[in-house]
């Protein structure tokens, strides 16, 4: 099975080229999906998150705050690295339980994980390749005030409190630039894709 890392900034489309890759017979695993289930109700990780952050960080239900979390944690980065401290070992320990199911369940296809910190987590070292998603930094900018309701200023906060595009597309093997929108996405999606299962199929991934 070929093991696929994929990783890009904040709303540069990594969300609609999963889905694509999806479509064309990938197996895709949704880190942000993964780490909403390690820190729901009752997980140790939620129970870990208001030993370290307090109760105010939780919403009504008792369910995780996210947006609260997320206001605390993006203007301070010793806070944000407590927080990846905490989530993320919990899910690459998931992420290789799905790993592990999918090898015996598919053991010539292709498994993506798509993870917005993989970088600088280090994690992507354990996949045969790795996916970088990009776009023009205005584009990004527009799209992410858009899709969050922020200002200017808060949206380029969010950008520059992560590692830049430029830096993370000097560690990939592939890049897909979104930039042109979804047709055209989709067109390079479907190339990488038909690269990928071929890779997997001849074992030379």
């Amino acid at each position: 099975m070929l093991k696929v890392g994929l990783t890009g900034s904040i709303a540069v489309g990594k969300s609609f080229v999963c889905r694509c890759f999806a479509d064309f017979g990938i197996h895709v695993l949704d880190a942000d999906l993964t780490a909403r289930e390690v820190v729901a109700p009752g997980t140790s990780g939620l129970s870990e998150i208001v030993r370290s952050f307090g109760e105010s960080v939780l919403a009504r239900d008792g369910s995780l705050d996210r947006k609260k979390l997320a206001s605390i944690v993006f203007s301070d980065p010793g806070l944000r690295e407590l927080l990846n401290s905490i989530v993320h070992p919990l899910v690459i320990a998931r992420q290789n339980d799905w790993l592990e199911e999918l090898r015996s369940a598919d053991p010539n296809g292709v498994a993506i994980i798509d993870a917005a910190l993989m970088i600088e987590s280090g994690g992507y070292k354990r996949f045969n390749k790795l996916i970088v998603v990009w776009c023009e930094p205005e584009i990004q900018l527009h799209r992410l005030m858009e899709r969050d309701g922020l200002s200017k200023d808060e949206a380029e906060l969010r950008i520059a409190a992560q590692m830049s595009q430029e830096t993370k597309k000097s560690f990939a093997d592939i890049l897909i630039d979104t930039s042109a929108g979804f047709e055209k996405t989709r067109d390079r999606v479907a190339d990488v894709a038909d690269e990928l299962l071929l890779a997997a199929r001849t074992g030379s991934g």
